[in-house]
Parts: C-alpha cells; structure tokens; sequence
C-alpha cells in the first residue's frame, strides 16, 4: 500500500538497480560498484556529491538488495550513543544473525571528529560496512583514516534527460501521481527539469506542487501548463553554494579564466558567484590579487583599476556591485599578462627562508646616530640623485647573494619611462 501522503520525491525513490536513473559513469553493469551491490560484496564507501543526486536514494537500493542489516542514521541528529546502538544490535547475534550490519550515515561531513573516530575500529574489523552520504568534498570533511578505509565515489548531477525520465514516470507510476489524471506537455516536463539543474529532488517536488495545487477542468484532468510550472518552479537551481565545495570550485574557475584572458569565463563565474550569494568583497579582492599575481608589470594599471573596484564595491554594495566588478575582472581578463613580479618575491622568500644570505652591506646602512659613521655604517654610499640619470652602480644585494637575479621581466613587460 502506497502511502500518498509522504513527498513525491520519497515515493518515487528506485528499489533497485534497475530502477534508479543515471550515474551510468560509477553503476554500469560493467563497473565495480554495480557488479560489488548485486553480489552483495560491498565494503565502506563515501557517496560524494550535489544535493538531488541520488545518494540517498543509492543508499535504499543497497538496503533493498543487501542479506546484512541495513541501519540509517543522520549526522545532523545522531550521535556517539546512536553509533554505539547500531553497534550492539549488529553484534547480537539473535537479532542479527551474519554480525554485520551497514550502517548509511546521510551527512556525514557533519559528524565531529571524536564522532567519526568512534566508527574507525569497527569499520577495521569489518563489523561495520559504512556508507556515508556527503554533498562536501570528504577530503576535507572526513578523517583520514575513514578514508583510507572507504572507496570514494564522485556522483555528478543528474543530466537534463535523467532529471526528464524520472518526471516522466512519475505521472504513472501507481507510488507517484498515477491517480490523477494530468495532461502535461513534453516541453513543460523538460523545462521543470532543466529549471533543476540536475537536482532531481527538486524537480519532483516542483511538479507535485504543479499538481496539487491546480484544479481539475471541465473535462475532469488537472492540466498543467507552461505558466502553472513556471510558477511552482520559479528560478533555476544554482549548483552553487557559497559556503561549500562549489565555492572553491567556482573561485578556481573565475581566477583562472582572468587569468586565462577570457573574459567571457570570468563573467560566467562572477555571474555565478553573485547569484549564488557570494560575498561582493571577496570577488573584488580575487580581481586585486589577480591584478597584481597575473598582470603584474605588464601593465601595472591593472592593479590601480582593481584596488579601486574593491573601494567602490565597499562603497556601493549590491546590486550596483556587479557593474564594477564586471568592469573590473574583463579589465584584468583583457590585459596583457607577467607573473615576474610575482615569482620575484616568492624566489626571494624561498632563499631568505632557507640560505644563509649574509648581511646588509654597510654603506647601505643607515648611521642615525653619531659615532655610527667610524664603524663603517653608511661609509662611501653613493646617493643617486648626485649622478646622471640618478642612476649609479654600487653594490645592494650582501656579499653571499652578488649575482642573484629575482626579477626577470618577460616579454610582455615593457621598459618603464
């Protein structure tokens, strides 16, 4: 018996292999993890990716399909005590004959430290399979030792016609909305699944909303038009969060494409950024460090024009913002590029961190006090304005680092004048 009141995206949640859509990339009948789940073979894995991808719903499948017994915790709510519990019930015998179980924690990254430590010895001796659900980046998010017990598997967002077939049969399926009568055009299927952007949770729950909120017509069937799915589904679902993996990824994407002189890559992920709710300040400092590490020399306009986006962006603030940092990130996308400068100092820093560099010759020293002079401080400095050009050859760098060269200029640096 279908229980009608629980959210569409749960009921329409796959049973098994055969059922579940997409991430052919890790569950072809050919790959390791497919041929590990029907054997029943499975040992500890991490599910890692966007929210709406299918590791929940994975996470059932392998319940459905596994002889061991299955428990679910969520890290947001549980804790040591439950850990603990699905430890003692796994280990007894009369409840549990095999003494396994597979313990699917959603939200892993949300665990503590002390928390993930306390599953460490029971995944080593094979009395805990675990499957952990993660839409951050566990590398960061979860001990290494979890790691390098665990496979990782990378789920990417669903495609546009993986997001389609679900909602497609989802207007039949006795468990979805087979029992209404819905007329619903193909084009406005597929525009609630682009408008997801592979978050297939969201889509389904776009178009329940659709359906149980328009009425029946004359002729007995709640139809759905192009307006009607607009209205339940109304923005399109950023794959952004600023506080997460995507974050990282996006800044990467946004520096290198400046970096990369394309312009149009760069207001690509600064549009991204904004929309995702990406701190305006941040983004002007990433254009001023871009200024100043990618430009440098070749055109040190660069990092004026930069400097003094990050000033009008404080002063301004969203949603004015976006002009100046469009203008500022093309500029900087636009011109021509020299990291001299910027592998100048980072040489220098190597060398002053790990050579003896001597000290500073004497008559570059300052003599600020009197009697100074007779110990050699600033004895014969030759001061440059005096000579022609203000410009004299003496001795700068100490006696161990003559001849050093740091800053190279490259072919898109022109002479100064």
């Amino acid at each position: 018996m279908v229980d009608l009141s629980k959210p569409l995206a749960f009921r329409m949640a796959p049973k098994t292999l055969e059922e579940y859509v997409g991430q052919e990339h890790v569950l072809g009948k050919d790959k390791i993890l497919y041929r590990t789940i029907m054997a029943d073979r499975l040992s500890s894995i991490i599910l890692w990716g966007p929210p709406g991808c299918g590791k929940t719903s994975l996470a059932r499948v392998i319940s459905h399909t596994t002889k061991y017994k299955f428990t679910r915790i969520n890290a947001v709510t549980a804790g040591i005590n439950d850990i603990k519990n699905a430890i003692t019930e796994a280990s007894n015998l009369l409840l549990n004959p095999s003494g396994k179980c597979i313990l699917f924690i959603d939200e892993i990254h949300r665990f503590n430290k002390l928390q993930q430590d306390a599953l460490l010895p029971f995944v080593e001796n094979g009395t805990v399979i675990l499957i952990g659900a993660t839409t951050e980046n566990p590398y960061f998010e979860v001990n290494k030792a979890l790691i390098s017990r665990s496979m990782v598997v990378r789920l990417e967002p669903l495609s546009l016609e993986n997001v389609y077939t679900v909602l497609k049969r989802s207007l039949t399926a006795p468990e979805g909305l087979g029992s209404y009568k819905i007329k619903i055009k193909d084009d406005t299927l597929r525009k609630i699944a682009e408008v997801a952007n592979g978050d297939v949770r969201t889509a389904l729950n776009g178009l329940e909303v659709a359906v149980l909120t328009t009425k029946v017509n004359a002729e007995g069937y709640i139809e759905i038009t192009p307006e009607i799915a607009a209205n339940c589904v109304q923005n399109r679902k950023a794959i952004f969060d600023k506080n997460g993996d995507s974050h990282y990824d996006n800044i990467s994407a946004f520096i290198k494409s400046m970096r990369g002189s394309d312009a149009d890559a760069a207001i690509f992920y600064l549009a991204r950024a904004l929309n995702g709710g990406e701190d305006p300040m941040f983004l002007a400092r990433r254009i001023v460090i871009a200024a100043a590490e990618d430009v440098g020399m070749a055109n040190p306009n660069a990092l004026v024009i930069a400097n003094n986006a990050m000033q009008a962006v404080h002063m301004v603030g969203m949603p004015e913002a976006r002009i100046i940092l469009a203008e500022a990130a093309v500029y900087v996308a636009e011109s021509p590029k020299s990291n001299a400068s910027y592998l100048a100092i980072d040489k220098a820093l190597g060398d002053v961190k790990n050579k003896d560099t001597g000290d500073v010759p004497m008559h570059i020293r300052n003599a600020p006090a009197e009697g100074m002079e007779q110990f050699g401080y600033h004895a014969g400095y030759k001061y440059p304005h005096d000579y022609p050009g203000h410009v004299v050859e003496q001795q700068y760098l100490p006696d161990k680092m003559l001849g050093t060269k740091y800053y190279v200029p490259d072919e898109n640096v022109k002479p100064i004048v």
